[in-house]
């Protein structure tokens, strides 16, 4: 019998924790202080392994930066099928905003850092651009799923913002300093979302 299969399991595995390697030394590298800018080189280093070795594991810094964003999603379990069964308009925006509240509270030091680290780096700045589009089209989605067309442009546009990162960050308020909980600021955003929808005409 050919040895090839068995060694071609252990090549993929071997590459899989790799991946898995890397992408988690990202991730500690951004929670804590040390790094200014993200670049290959820094996640090496974190990673305590070569350049070309994290070339050959994603590509590129965009494949890095792609699978990084994946990971962050699935390891804080972010998704929208509550939001997409809900049988009520008012109860799937609640839901989608839970969703995306947790996500940004359970991993709120790494998006923060990212979010800084865009303003120099174009690369990343455009990667963060394509997420909160992706976000932008769920609104889209799901408000149209109970309208039967898209949203008006200007209850899409607050619903978007205030679903944002950014949004989360400032309501949340400082750790340790009686901020709201993660709950509170998802209840708030949820009810500030669905004020605007019902208080817009459909033609604004």
């Amino acid at each position: 019998m050919s040895p090839r299969p068995y060694r071609s399991d252990r090549r993929a595995a071997a590459a899989e924790e790799t991946r898995r390697r890397v992408l988690a030394a990202a991730r500690e590298h951004l929670s804590g202080t040390g790094m200014t800018r993200l670049s290959v080189d820094a996640v090496a280093k974190a990673a305590d392994v070569s350049r070309q070795t994290v070339y050959n594991a994603f590509g590129s810094k965009s494949g890095l930066l792609e699978a990084l964003f994946d990971s962050l999603a699935e390891e804080a379990g972010l998704s929208l099928g509550a939001a997409f069964a809900a049988d009520g308009v008012d109860e799937a925006l609640a839901r989608f905003c839970a969703a995306f509240c947790g996500f940004w509270a359970s991993e709120r030091p790494v998006v923060r850092r990212l979010r800084g680290m865009a303003v120099l780096d174009d690369d990343l700045d455009k990667l963060l651009r394509e997420r909160d589009g992706m976000r932008r089209t769920a609104l889209i989605t799901l408000l149209g799923r109970f309208d039967g067309e898209p949203p008006a442009a200007q209850v899409l546009d607050v619903a978007w913002q205030l679903t944002s990162f950014e949004s989360f960050d400032l309501l949340a308020g400082r750790d340790g300093d009686g901020g709201r909980s993660t709950e509170e600021v998802a209840r708030l955003i949820a009810d500030a979302v669905i004020a605007v929808r019902n208080g817009l005409p459909r033609d604004a």
